[in-house]
């Protein structure tokens, strides 16, 4: 059987010893070539670059430019075609639906999604520091372990004929994790500080300069920066079975199944409001 040719990115760089070590684990399951920002970017979504430099590396290429460049040149701009990609293992977890839409490590796959190509996302999280970071201080060969089997089992089956990517969190201090099916968890509300500067706004911003301060007031600052499963917080309670915020609270790991963004919907309000108007703009017509 053909290997799987497997393109790998990420949004912290290609220095991260998350992407290295996805790279260590996937290369004895498929060919894998690396296409990763030359520096962190993450938090970028799905922005794109419309120009940018290359640099040869020894897995393949650092760019100048975004997660979603790099999914994109990959994709487009080898003299190969690729089964997949996979963007990580990032930093810290991403979940619920606000933090997912705004993701670089996400934005690859969404990227991937719309160039017709299925993906993975993985992120990594540890069940007392929540925040794997500094990253040097863990190891990050679990995630990519439990990415790897993801991907075998799932370029074997029919996964991708409904999902355009998965999205996975990971914890990096459990040995045996449960795997449950999930849902990016709905909630979103920000705070505007003025004149504040605090350690929680330099590690929220990374390091951007600015005396507003624009917080997401709901995950992670509900549970904590530095320590977010603290035994004072009933998460579980907060959090439903089935979500990913529910997994991670659980020390599991959380694999959702989703589809590029901008996906229609039918509205029968809408339909009776595009008829209304219609109906207007016949009647004024009819009276000029």
């Amino acid at each position: 059987m053909t290997e799987p040719r497997v393109l790998l990115t990420n949004d912290d760089g290609i220095d991260a010893p998350g992407l290295a070590s996805c790279y260590e684990e996937l290369r004895a399951v498929a060919d894998v070539t690396v296409v990763a920002p030359m520096e962190n970017q993450s938090g970028v979504g799905r922005t794109r670059s419309h120009r940018t430099a290359r640099e040869s590396h020894p897995w393949g290429y650092a760019l100048d430019g975004t997660p979603a460049d790099c999914a994109a040149y990959g994709l487009r701009g080898l003299d190969e075609s690729f089964d997949l990609v996979v963007s990580g293992c990032n930093h810290g977890p991403n979940a619920g639906n606000y933090v997912v839409g705004r993701s670089g490590t996400v934005g690859a796959c969404v990227e991937a999604g719309f160039l017709g190509t299925p993906a993975v996302a993985v992120s990594a999280y540890h069940c007392e520091d929540f925040f794997v970071h500094p990253a040097d201080d863990y190891d990050f060969d679990r995630p990519a372990r439990v990415m790897t089997e993801v991907v075998t089992r799932a370029l074997s089956g029919d996964i991708f004929d409904t999902a355009d990517f998965l999205n996975l969190n990971v914890p990096v201090d459990v040995a045996d994790p449960e795997i449950r099916l999930t849902e990016p968890y709905h909630d979103y509300d920000l705070q505007v500080e003025h004149d504040t500067e605090t350690d929680v706004d330099d590690q929220a911003t990374q390091g951007t300069v600015g005396d507003i301060a624009l917080r997401d007031v709901v995950w992670p600052d509900t549970a904590g920066w530095e320590n977010p499963f603290d035994g004072e917080a009933d998460l579980a309670e907060r959090y439903p079975e089935g979500s990913d915020r529910r997994a991670i609270v659980d020390g599991a790991v959380s694999l959702s199944p989703l589809t590029a963004p901008a996906v229609g919907v039918e509205s029968d309000a809408l339909e009776g409001m595009v008829g209304a108007f219609n109906e207007s703009e016949a009647a004024r017509k009819r009276n000029r």
